[in-house]
């Protein structure tokens, strides 16, 4: 009974060596998890396209190239369909050939190669092995974290102040720089290693002739020509074309998403337009046999393997994340507002003062003040923080950038086995031939299930299953006679029993339209009525109603029969049709749960999948997603990009997709200004995640989506990745806080700066003073990560707005400007600091009023509510903010003072910069108020 799902050792495939190819080939350890593809139910296949692409590899007499050829860097923008899933030509013409001519073509025998001859063509085409790009990622996340034009910029003004004798001004530039850079590659190199670790490979053999003998062998040093035994459990080492086999069944799920296994023939498959993928004589690399034997001879390897031809696609840069670009938008602007004002504020206090060396080191350290350099550094804690957090609800970040774009994300896109559905095939309808549940034929079809011996695929076990926890069908007194097992061609096996009566029953289970004409009548309410054209429309019509539900359905049939002892395929005849079973993957408990969450914190879902759009629109509508419009590949592939962009806009469901098909779709979706995030775990899934400002794979996934994720889900459940996108909405609007109050405070400081330089005597600040400032001011900032957040800052997407960052600079900053006036005019006519004995002591008042009020309003630019009142800044951002007011206010009065140029200010002065303090609290939440009723601070 249980012959067709016991393991048979060969050589050492063991349970634990297939397991080994399953983690190497990066498939999932239980590979009785597939998705439900619902082959017999839709016409329309994956569309695997062919090319004579610069990867195809060559047959062995013909010319070959010194090694294997790589892939060219995948160019931006929509992708050539055959880019993303490619079969060599060479193996749809081994395919298409008898075996003999293909062993006569690759130059080896049916014994297999010469040790020598391997060894050579080893050389020849390189080892078997499909990686993405991984070349010194030390040295690469160093390089980013150094070649940053604000790190850039930085470290040209360190260089600038030791070479004119100023060393104190340059190391205090270098351990700003320093910080940020150690930070953020400490930070990415933890998530770099740790990503690292999940893809972690162990080395798998594959069952080889070798001169002859049946001998283990690395799969990476299989080669072109190379003869594999093939047996159940087995993973398929290379893309093979088959010489001869024995009731050979092969899971393709990895590459098709489909979870029925496929019988596999060795004859010539004839021409015509049938996808490769449905080729019977040909497997691939990083599929798995199910059942059965065979021995294959290896026409491809390595990245001319499909499944190389997909790992292709990830060589090379990956397009910028919304996140990226907006960081580099902002980090040009202040660059470029400095090489305005800076070089401004140097010919200005050179004309005003007639001193240019000062003027230059004067204008070098306000270009210092200017530069938000401890940004690198807030956002690698921010994202590190946020990483930490994350890992705690089960979310791993592979890619620190990829935390904003998670809550910046407004659309996700994801497949629908496994992420919807609970990943397994459960028998869900029993009925009669008018859809009625009827337990009898539920017991004729345990019965069948039960005595069976062949290829006992998802369904015969569903149906076990289901009589295991519901009620079990009584089979007291049955006695199996024989049975006639499965074949491709009559897609229908039959069990014969003997009834406690002693009478024979030959019980049949198979799809119903290959059923139907063996049948003569149909049983209904106990009785048998004749079946002639007309009743086989009615029949068919009732199948259709099941079909269209998405289930998947096998007619049930019986013939009571003379008793003999052997049967055969020609007493399929004259049977009485019983009912249908009805089988479906079901949609997870936790889904419609998860979507109404996502689509209330504003990600819209839309469902890109392999599958036909029947049983997607069936699990979608059940799960809370409304297909009114649904999108399928053929029609993806036949839109301009224009047509694509205005379509997938309006569509939710996207059905019998190429992976080719569902890279241009999230890109169509980024085109349209979405941010986009797809879940995947498929080897065919990998070019959409590479494609998507967020990729999220899980840590069960094959490891070529998990290669090409930036986040993976240690649990497959959109519950946990909402709430990783909450923290992800969390950790951008901290960064924000950052970059909000730095370049609004900077703009104002430079209105001063500007006004202090034209009608002053000296200069409004010395240059150590505006780095000390700078320093201690970046030091409030550093517990921004710790910061909590409003409910409203997280309840929909907020992707990077240049617009707002804006319009905060321009009303924001001002408001500062405002009161540093006002500091100037008290202290020039209140406290005489006309006469420039008394620069100090103006520069000291600036210095102190300049920290206090940018540290101050933090926590007011922090929330759109009332600082203090309605809104409470985190106790490590309150406790930052007052140490450094404290040491602001406290520097003239120390030891210090003295070497950093200030003076003790008078009694009288406090009192005054209160009121300037509470004055300018009023006016920034004022205008902050007015900017949030214009809806201008999330534009």
């Amino acid at each position: 009974m249980e012959g067709a799902w016991t393991r048979t050792p060969c050589g050492t495939n063991t349970d634990f060596h297939r397991q080994e190819y399953r983690h190497s080939f990066g498939l999932p350890l239980d590979r009785n998890e597939w998705g439900l593809s619902w082959r017999d139910v839709c016409d329309d296949k994956l569309s695997i396209l062919t090319s004579q692409a610069e990867v195809e590899q060559p047959l062995v007499n013909a010319p070959a190239a010194p090694g294997p050829v790589l892939p060219k860097t995948v160019p931006h923008g929509p992708p050539d369909p055959a880019s993303a899933v490619r079969v060599s030509p060479r193996l749809i013409e081994a395919a298409r050939s008898e075996s003999d001519a293909v062993v006569q073509t690759l130059n080896t025998t049916t014994r297999g190669l010469a040790a020598a001859e391997a060894e050579l063509r080893l050389r020849q085409y390189g080892p078997n092995v499909v990686a993405a790009d991984h070349r010194h990622p030390l040295l690469r996340l160093l390089r980013r974290a150094l070649v940053n034009p604000l790190v850039i910029l930085l470290v040209a003004l360190a260089a600038s102040s030791f070479a004119t004798g100023d060393v104190r001004a340059g190391s205090v530039v270098l351990v700003m720089v320093a910080l940020g850079v150690i930070v953020r590659f400490v930070q990415e190199a933890r998530a770099d290693t740790a990503a690292a670790a999940l893809r972690a490979m162990i080395s798998v053999h594959a069952t080889v002739l070798r001169d002859g003998r049946s001998q283990e062998r690395p799969v990476s040093n299989l080669v072109p020509g190379d003869v594999v035994e093939l047996a159940a459990g087995d993973m398929i080492p290379a893309d093979v074309r088959l010489l001869a086999c024995k009731d050979l069944f092969v899971v393709q799920g990895s590459l098709t998403g489909e979870a029925f296994p496929v019988e596999k023939f060795p004859a010539r498959e004839p021409a015509g337009d049938r996808s490769p993928l449905e080729f019977a004589n040909v497997c691939y690399l990083g599929t798995s046999v199910e059942s059965g034997t065979a021995t294959a001879v290896v026409v491809a390897t390595g990245l001319t393997t499909v499944l190389g031809g997909i790992s292709s696609v990830l060589v090379g840069p990956q397009q910028a994340s919304s996140f990226d670009r907006g960081m580099t938008r902002f980090t040009w602007l202040m660059i470029r507002f400095m090489a305005v004002m800076v070089p401004l504020v140097f010919v200005i206090n050179g004309l005003t003062k007639g001193n240019w060396g000062e003027a230059f080191f004067f204008a070098t350290a306000v270009a210092v003040g200017m530069t938000p350099e401890m940004l690198p550094m807030i956002v690698a804690v921010c994202l590190s923080k946020g990483a930490m957090v994350m890992s705690r609800k089960k979310v791993i970040v592979k890619r620190l950038n990829a935390i904003q774009n998670l809550g910046a994300m407004d659309v996700l896109c994801t497949d629908k086995t496994g992420t919807l559905t609970q990943d397994r095939i459960i028998l869900e309808r029993y009925c009669d031939v008018k859809l009625k549940q009827d337990d009898d034929v539920l017991t004729l079809a345990y019965l069948n299930s039960h005595f069976q011996t062949g290829l006992r695929n998802l369904m015969d076990r569903a149906v076990l299953t289901h009589t295991e926890i519901h009620a079990h069908p009584s089979f007291e007194g049955y006695a199996k006679v024989d049975e006639i097992p499965f074949d491709f061609s009559r897609r229908m096996m039959s069990v014969v029993v003997k009834k406690p009566d002693g009478r024979h029953r030959l019980i049949c289970k198979g799809a119903p339209e290959a059923l139907y004409p063996h049948c003569t009548t149909y049983e209904l309410d106990g009785q048998a009525h004749p079946v002639n054209e007309t009743i086989r429309g009615e029949l068919k019509r009732e199948f259709d109603r099941l079909s269209a539900d998405g289930f998947r359905v096998l007619a049930v049939a019986y013939r009571d029969c003379d008793p003999k002892s052997v049967y055969a395929k020609d007493d399929e005849q004259g049977l009485t049709l019983r009912g249908y079973v009805a089988f479906l993957d079901p949609p997870k408990d936790s889904a419609r749960e998860a979507i109404a969450a996502l689509q209330r914190i504003g990600v819209a879902v839309k469902v890109l999948t392999g599958d036909n759009e029947l049983v997607s629109r069936k699990i979608c509508g059940e799960v809370g997603i409304a297909t009114d419009a649904t999108l399928l590949g053929g029609q993806v592939e036949a839109m301009s990009d224009a047509e694509l962009t205005a379509a997938a806009a309006k569509a939710t469901l996207f059905a019998r997709l190429s992976p080719a098909h569902k890279q241009r779709v999230i890109q169509s979706l980024r085109a349209a200004g979405h941010v986009v995030g797809f879940m995947g775990d498929g080897i065919n899934d990998a070019p959409g995640l590479r494609a998507a400002d967020v990729g999220v794979s899980v840590d069960t996934a094959v490891d070529i989506a998990k290669e090409s994720a930036d986040v993976i889900l240690l649990e497959k459940n959109l519950l946990v990745l909402e709430e990783g996108v909450r923290e992800g909405r969390k950790v951008f609007a901290n960064i924000v806080k950052y970059v909000r109050m730095g370049a609004s405070s900077n703009f104002g400081n430079m209105f001063s700066v500007l006004g202090g330089s034209i009608f002053l005597p000296f200069v409004p600040m010395a240059p150590i003073q505006i780095l000390t400032n700078n320093l201690l001011y970046d030091f409030s900032q550093v517990a921004i990560p710790t910061d909590d957040v409003d409910p409203e800052q997280i309840a929909k997407p907020r992707p990077w707005s240049m617009r707002a960052i804006t319009r905060y600079i321009l009303f924001i900053g001002p408001c500062s400007s405002v009161f540093d006036y006002v500091t100037f005019f008290v202290m020039l006519y209140a406290f005489g600091c006309w006469d420039p004995a008394n620069a100090s002591l103006f520069q000291t008042a600036w210095f102190v009023e300049s920290l206090l009020t940018q540290t101050l309003i933090i926590h007011v630019i922090r929330t759109n509510r009332i600082p203090f009142l309605q809104s409470r800044a985190s106790w490590p951002l309150l406790a930052t903010t007052l140490a450094v007011m404290l040491v602001g206010a406290s520097l003239p009065f120390s030891p210090v003072g003295p070497y950093l140029g200030f003076r003790p200010l008078p009694l009288l002065f406090w009192p005054l910069l209160a009121g300037i303090l509470l004055g300018y609290v009023a006016l920034t939440q004022v205008v902050k108020s007015w900017l949030f009723r214009k809806g201008w601070t999330a534009e």
